[in-house]
């Protein structure tokens, strides 16, 4: 009999989580999102021009990738916690979603 695992307590676990948690609410909301791939990078691989990107959207690839730094470090002072972190990654994921689908963030929800 083997021990038991570790439960998933490291951030990058978090932040894994809450994104699939996110993508699993949008999918069952809006059917435009069903065959996108959401996937997480570390960090832009390009230049930014005047702020770091949250997300890249690759739309004929039918992909949004989420850079979970900028996303997890670029927080306001003082919001660094792991509530303000979640909310972080939420936003993200939603703000990046519409801009996919062409909405606005406050449309992918239950309510649009």
């Amino acid at each position: 009999m083997r021990p038991p695992l570790a439960p998933l307590d490291g951030r990058l676990d978090r932040f894994d989580l809450t994104v699939g948690t996110a993508v699993e609410f949008l999918r069952g909301t809006w059917p435009e999102l069903q065959e996108v791939r959401f996937e997480i990078g570390a960090i832009p691989a390009f230049e930014a021009t005047d702020e770091v990107p949250r997300w890249y959207l690759d739309r004929e690839n039918r992909r949004i990738v989420l850079f979970r730094l900028p996303i997890e470090r670029l927080l306001p002072p003082g919001h660094d916690d792991a509530a303000h972190r979640r909310m972080a990654i939420e936003s993200a994921v939603f703000r990046a979603a519409a801009e996919y689908v062409g909405r606005e963030p406050w449309d992918l929800g239950h309510d649009h």
